[in-house]
């Protein structure tokens, strides 16, 4: 089977609500791809319409080629993390899996197979209910991984997560990817994303808004800006201003600037005697590009002072 999930022109609706205007995006095998945009974007209804779970009134998700629903033993192709909590309490880890695997023909080796992988071996005897978010987390992991599927979907797997274990998800989740996997992770820890995910495709009000490489989303938001350190800041800022680049403060003694070349700015302040530690290309960080391509897709924003006061 083909690792790769195939999302071409969905669109369904809630009552008079859009959930999923077109949606049309394609995961290839790989390599990490993240699925991000705001709270009502669609990303959890999508990853629901891919794994059968909802319906649409048009459009089709494939995985392999193929609907979810015509699957035969679906753990074998796609595994899923959708809810860290959808477990019995009262199973150990141990018996949560092994009632999975018994469910889709598969034997007790794996289940000591993936545990080992997830790293919960001191844990996997204990009941699920008492576990932590960061164990459920896991857990969850062991669970889509079971039928070692050519493709994952996870849905926000760093939440709950300490320090630790956001080191190892990423690692983890880009070993999948080494492997030929197809992983889909929706996050909105973009600062986790740029370190695991190759790919990304944004989303805002039921359609993609962007589906590129990383390192392209990063270059384009960047745009050829320049970081200037100086501890002369308002002045290099009037004789910058006076060249026709804009120019804003993003720190006590650092200005980022639009407009100009990094050779032309220190021409300018070298001439206009203005001391400088440091002229760089601006480096965009996800977040940064992420917010700019998702601020008209926001669906609700916090008021001003100035309007709560009215």
């Amino acid at each position: 089977m083909e690792a790769m999930i195939e999302v071409n022109g969905l669109r369904k609706r809630f009552g008079q609500a859009v959930a999923l205007d077109g949606m049309s995006f394609t995961v290839a095998p790989g390599q990490v791809t993240g699925f991000v945009g705001p709270n009502g974007a669609g990303k959890s209804t999508t990853m629901r319409v891919i794994l059968g779970l909802d319906s649409v009134e048009s459009g089709t998700a494939l995985v392999g080629g193929k609907p979810y629903r015509s699957l035969r033993r679906p753990l074998n192709h796609v595994g899923a993390l959708l809810d860290a909590g959808a477990l019995q309490p009262s199973r150990s880890a141990r018996n949560h899996l092994l009632w999975l695997a018994h469910s889709q023909g598969l034997g007790t080796r794996r289940v000591d197979e993936v545990i080992r992988l997830v790293g919960l071996e001191g844990a996997a005897r204990r009941k699920a209910g008492g576990f932590s978010l960061g164990m459920r987390q896991r857990l969850g992991i062991a669970a889509a991984l079971l039928g070692d599927p050519p493709v994952l979907m996870l849905d926000e797997p760093f939440n709950g997560l300490d320090p630790e274990g956001i080191v190892w998800m990423r690692g983890f989740m880009g070993s999948l990817a080494r492997e030929g996997r197809a992983v889909l992770v929706s996050s909105h820890l973009m600062s986790e994303l740029q370190d695991t995910a190759g790919h990304l495709v944004v989303v805002g009000r039921g359609k993609v808004v962007a589906d590129t490489s990383v390192s392209e989303l990063l270059a384009a938001a960047s745009r050829g800006r320049v970081l200037l350190r100086t501890a002369a800041r308002e002045r290099a800022m009037t004789l910058l201003a006076q060249e026709g680049a804009t120019v804003a403060a993003t720190g006590p003694d650092m200005l980022t600037i639009a407009g100009l070349p990094a050779e032309r700015i220190i021409e300018i302040l070298s001439q206009g005697g203005v001391p400088f530690s440091e002229v760089s290309a601006h480096r965009a960080t996800l977040e940064e590009a992420y917010m700019e391509l998702t601020r008209d897709a926001v669906e609700f924003r916090a008021g001003t002072a100035e309007r709560a006061a009215r």
